[in-house]
């Protein structure tokens, strides 16, 4: 009898990020420790249906990330509340199965956002990574960089604005927060969605495309500085990455930059700064990650400008973990590889749950 965990791992999602995420998963399921662990392929394509991927054929053409797809001859399951962690199959009642933990490798909405951890807390399951409410506040720019701000944390400025409401004129923005003007929606990641406004024409075209995406959205000051990205791992004593750099060839870091355009960004292991910076940013890290209450990990982004002055980003409370991507890359050269990343990830989950299990329920 097989003594190893069966690992969920739950990827694809009704969210703009959907292709990112099924890029994680595949490289998830090639490194996680077959000595010990046992994943179980759990897709959501695009309209919400969970689906159980035999591991040989869960993808098409998972070589090409601007073809990849989930497969959809799978077989349709569901996650039961209070069910010992049970995936029902609908498709086939007699082969419905159990799993130990879930690693919901999802970005963007409707995964990253605390639904999903919501989920998987009333189905008393093990999950990876940050909880419901530090989840949602990650997801959500406005209220994320609220806390900061009210946290002293340095935050650049920002106004964020719900559809409906009249949207301030390009030149007053332009007074208020200089120009050029950054627009994204609140809630979405990896780009998505992101326009760099220099025009009165841009601003009115990116308001219109921002909002297909999110209710509200965020308009942002430019802050011309070096992009750094720092890594945090932990719970009760996070730990910090070394910062790396990221240095896109395209006009700002944009999707196509991260994901599609394998020469889209130059990404600099470690970061050339000095040993007072690179404290400097650690901590600032550490800070933002238990500001907004998180547990397991996160990725904290932040821009250096050249007289040294460090401003916070976002954080993104389940980065990427494509091939490509900095937040196991940035274990990797920090000493942590990327297989003994994923095992820390599930001893912290495991870790979690059972101290929240020793928690009174009732009086």
């Amino acid at each position: 009898m097989s003594t190893k965990r069966k690992i969920g791992i739950l990827f694809g999602g009704k969210s703009a990020e959907h292709e990112v995420s099924l890029q994680s998963a595949k490289n998830v399921c090639e490194a996680i420790n077959r000595d010990k662990y046992e994943p179980v392929l759990i897709g959501i394509d695009k309209s919400g249906r969970w689906l159980l991927n035999e591991e040989s054929q869960f993808l098409l053409h998972a070589n090409d990330p601007r073809l990849i797809s989930l497969n959809p001859s799978s077989d349709a399951v569901a996650l039961i509340p209070q069910s010992e962690g049970a995936l029902s199959n609908l498709s086939r009642p007699m082969r419905s199965l159990a799993v130990d933990v879930v690693f919901p490798i999802l970005h963007g909405p409707l995964g990253e956002d605390g639904t999903v951890q919501g989920l998987l807390k009333l189905a008393d399951i093990p999950f990876v990574g940050t909880g419901v409410l530090s989840s949602a506040v990650g997801m959500d720019k406005d209220v994320m960089k609220r806390l900061l701000r009210d946290a002293g944390l340095p935050i650049g400025k920002f106004r964020s604005l719900k559809v409906g409401e009249k949207a301030p004129s390009y030149g007053d923005l332009c007074r208020e927060l200089g120009s050029p003007l950054f627009i994204k929606p609140a809630n979405m990641g990896s780009s998505v969605g992101v326009y760099k406004v220099r025009s009165e024409e841009e601003y009115q075209k990116a308001l219109g495309s921002a909002f297909l995406y999110d209710t509200k959205i965020l308009i942002e000051e430019c802050i011309n500085g070096r992009e750094i990205e720092c890594s945090v791992l932990g719970s009760d004593e996070p730990q910090a990455s070394i910062p790396g750099e990221v240095k896109p060839t395209h006009d700002f870091y944009s999707y196509d930059a991260k994901y599609l355009d394998e020469n889209g960004a130059e990404l600099i292991i470690p970061a050339d700064l000095d040993g007072e910076t690179v404290k400097r940013i650690q901590d600032l890290a550490i800070k933002v990650f238990t500001t907004l209450c998180c547990e397991g990990l996160g990725r904290v982004d932040f821009f250096l400008k050249e007289d040294g002055t460090i401003y916070v980003n976002e954080i993104n409370t389940m980065p990427g973990f494509t091939r490509i991507s900095m937040y196991p890359k940035l274990w990797e050269a920090s000493g942590l590889s990327y297989t003994d990343l994923i095992d820390k990830l599930i001893e912290l989950a495991l870790e979690r749950y059972e101290r929240e299990r020793r928690l009174k329920t009732s009086v």
